[in-house]
């Protein structure tokens, strides 16, 4: 979990309690900056998100085994190349 995550629901939870209390003293300008805060919160979770999710598929990448060249002779004697692939599981 990156810092955008983090930061992004801190300020969307912040935001609900603000709104919360806009709703609750009848103040709509409170209301308005509350939801927007929520709004705010909720884009820079998912872009955490995101930046979580390359980083992951960027790591297994880099991580992965390349293919395996393997040489086959038939019964006619020509070769073929084959190539084997590693599955994830």
């Amino acid at each position: 979990m990156n810092k955008d995550r983090i930061e992004g629901k801190a300020k969307d939870v912040a935001g609900s309690i603000e709104r919360k209390a806009g709703e609750l003293t009848g103040n709509p300008k409170t209301q308005v900056k509350g939801a927007a805060k929520q709004v705010e919160g909720k884009l820079q979770n998912a872009l955490g998100k995101v930046k979580d999710t390359s980083k992951k598929a960027h790591e297994e990448a880099a991580s992965a085994k390349p293919p395996q060249r393997v040489v086959v002779e038939d019964t006619d004697s020509e070769e073929a190349d084959v190539e084997i692939r590693h599955s994830r599981n």
